[in-house]
């Protein structure tokens, strides 16, 4: 997951991202205490009425808003902005604009924008950018907003964040026009399990998490841990979590994810090790290589995204999101594409796992056709990739 996609659904993530923000519904403030600030006071309806789509599509004009970063970060922007791109192209459209903010303080200004130019499709780039596309979408609901790991979006009866979790709110309803998309992370996680299984020579493997509270990690995890049971069913696996608080310290600190991954290392003894903490998990990988074991990335082909340790990375945790995006835009455009949260799992090849690389030759000859096959099995939906209690952090080794 990274810095923001954490690419992030997550909703942990969001609860931090939300954490100020409550329900601005009537009711007089007290006397003894400030009213609470509305949450998304920023976001305004464009101007000239409602909103009209072009009868030709290619005329749709399609903006993406990044998270802090680059475009080219070969991770959520540069993924998300290629799905724009390839469904911009599909529909012989121009190609998307795309905004990245210099800092968290302009992520609202930027989706802001793209909807006072009246744009048709804004697409914005992980979790980081959740409160901001919920909040455009309430104001604008007949302008289309496509969120990569946002789903599902947790709001009020009013349609706004919710701070306070009740979720109360059909956002399906209240936010008609905004597509939230999550994944199904235990699938590619079980996935990287099998792989962890099959090349640890001693039995013990470990995964790091970059925040206790974070939901989709978890479901990362869990998967994991029954793949590698599915290979080697004596596996010992090792969890640990960088905080149990500081969404910074669990999602964009590589020096403090690299110390806490090479002292995880030397403790649990693992010659396999799965990070799941973003940018903080790019220092994890960093103590894998260090330490001459292999290191497994998340979310996408991580060997890619962070080459500085490609030389151990094995495979990737995969989320497909240059597809799920192509193919949203694509749905919206036919009429077909509904609000609310878009689910991406096997059954949709929304997730998957990462080739080897220069690794290939370390890879027993056998293990591509298990992936392959396991992967079948979860496109069928015969093959049980998470415990009933899919997202509880109490299923896992402490």
């Amino acid at each position: 997951m990274r810095n923001r996609s954490l690419g992030l659904t997550l909703l942990a993530v969001t609860a931090l991202v939300v954490s100020a923000c409550s329900n601005t519904g009537g009711g007089a403030a007290s006397a003894s205490a400030p009213a609470a600030a509305n949450p998304c006071a920023g976001a305004t309806a464009h101007s000239g009425g409602t909103h009209s789509f072009p009868t030709d599509k290619t005329k749709w004009k399609i903006g993406v808003s990044t998270d802090v970063g680059t475009v080219n970060d070969k991770n959520f922007n540069e993924y998300t902005f290629n799905g724009a791109k390839a469904g911009a192209t599909a529909l012989g459209a121009a190609e998307p604009p795309v905004v990245v903010p210099k800092d968290a303080s302009e992520l609202a200004k930027n989706i802001q924008g793209f909807v006072d130019q009246n744009f048709d499709i804004i697409v914005t780039a992980g979790f980081n950018n959740g409160q901001a596309t919920n909040c455009a979408a309430h104001a604008n609901p007949d302008i289309w907003f496509i969120g990569v790991d946002q789903g599902p979006p947790c709001v009020t009866p009013d349609g706004l964040p919710d701070s306070a979790f009740k979720c109360a709110g059909d956002a399906k309803t209240l936010l008609p026009k905004y597509v939230a998309i999550s994944y199904q992370e235990d699938q590619p996680g079980y996935l990287a399990g099998m792989v962890a299984a099959t090349m640890s020579k001693s039995g013990s493997i470990g995964a790091i998490g970059g925040i206790t509270l974070c939901g989709p990690c978890v479901r990362y995890i869990q998967g994991f841990q029954l793949g590698a049971q599915k290979v080697n069913p004596n596996i010992k696996l090792f969890v640990s979590w960088v905080t149990t608080s500081d969404f910074t310290k669990a999602f964009n600190d590589p020096v403090t994810g690299k110390n806490f991954g090479a002292q995880f290392i030397t403790t649990n003894k693992v010659d396999v090790l799965f990070q799941v903490a973003g940018k903080t998990g790019n220092g994890i990988l960093d103590a894998a290589c260090d330490a001459g074991i292999y290191g497994i990335g998340v979310d996408v082909d991580q060997a890619l995204s962070y080459p500085n340790a490609s030389k151990c990375t094995v495979t990737s945790a995969e989320k497909k999101l240059s597809l799920s995006v192509s193919t949203d835009i694509a749905n919206i455009v036919a009429g077909t594409q509904k609000g609310g949260d878009d689910h991406w799992d096997a059954k949709r090849d929304g997730i998957g796992y990462s080739p080897f690389h220069d690794l290939e030759s370390k890879v027993p000859a056998t293990l591509k056709q298990q992936l392959d096959d396991a992967l079948a099995q979860m496109k069928a939906g015969t093959l049980k990739t998470c415990p009933d209690k899919c997202g509880d952090i109490s299923t896992l080794p402490k």
